[in-house]
């Protein structure tokens, strides 16, 4: 089992909401919340047990095992600047695309990454039990730390340096970012003739799950990998008046058609063999 641990949040949007509910849960103490805004250190703050919220950058009081910067990619690098810790603290950022060699000019920190691969929104209720968690140190003790800090929030913990991280954000940002953005433009569309979003939560849903059971390349299906021309204008005569929704519609059915002919070619190359 995972000792307690004290745990200052650096933060108090969506990931240190979520992360500092979860920790509590698991047993650890949230000591700190830190906002900018001391509204909402004072939100979060009353929402965990003991947490004593600051809209100071001045922590070197604050005892802590860890802190936990829960921020915006470009305020990490900015508060590591600014901000006073106890010396020899253990640091570490939530981000996947900040390196950990962020922290190598903080001579007087030890840094890390705690990197839950998720999308957070403070209404939504998430299941971090089935979250992966990705961790990055400096030292063995560190990396064995956040081990098992996540180990008590989640049963899919991996250690992921740097690289790796930034490939599994990356990937995320089509899978996830991406995805979200184009099902947002399907319920515009849908809207706009007053029909209902839902109407599509079946074939979404189906879409999905197929992803993890098949390549989603060979079960790629539609309009753009059957090359259907007549329907491919059909659609594009009816977004003319989206142009920025066109333009996403002509880019991803020339990737479809890029991808289909490149399977097909190979197809072809193995039944020749």
């Amino acid at each position: 089992m995972t000792s307690s641990l004290s745990i200052a949040l650096v933060g108090s949007g969506n990931v240190a909401w979520h992360l500092g509910h979860a920790f509590e849960q698991a047993g650890h103490r949230i000591v700190s919340v830190y906002s900018r805004s001391l509204i909402k250190a004072e939100f979060l703050a009353e929402s965990l047990l003991q947490a004593h919220p600051t809209h100071q950058l001045d922590f070197s009081l604050v005892k802590a095992d860890v802190f936990i910067l829960a921020l915006k990619d470009d305020a990490v690098e900015e508060v590591l600047q600014r901000a006073v810790f106890p010396v020899n603290s253990l640091v570490v950022h939530t981000s996947g695309s900040l390196p950990i060699t962020i922290f190598t000019n903080q001579s007087k920190i030890r840094g890390g990454v705690f990197y839950p691969v998720q999308t957070f929104s403070k209404e939504v209720a998430i299941n971090l039990k089935q979250t992966p968690i990705g961790v990055e140190a400096s030292n063995s003790a560190d990396l064995s730390l956040l081990k098992n800090l996540a180990e008590s929030i989640s049963e899919q913990v991996i250690e992921l340096p740097t690289e790796a991280r930034q490939i599994i954000h990356l990937a995320a940002v089509f899978a996830c970012n991406f995805t979200n953005h184009l099902l947002g433009i399907s319920q515009e569309i849908l809207e706009k003739y007053q029909i209902d979003f839902s109407v599509l939560q079946p074939l979404i849903t189906e879409t999905l799950q197929k992803a993890f059971t098949h390549s989603p390349f060979q079960v790629q299906t539609g309009p753009a990998v059957r090359f259907d021309q007549n329907i491919l204008i059909q659609h594009q005569q009816l977004l003319q008046h989206y142009p920025n929704y066109l333009a996403i519609y002509n880019t991803l059915t020339e990737s479809i058609q890029q991808k289909a002919q490149e399977l097909a070619a190979l197809n072809q190359l193995y039944t020749q063999e």
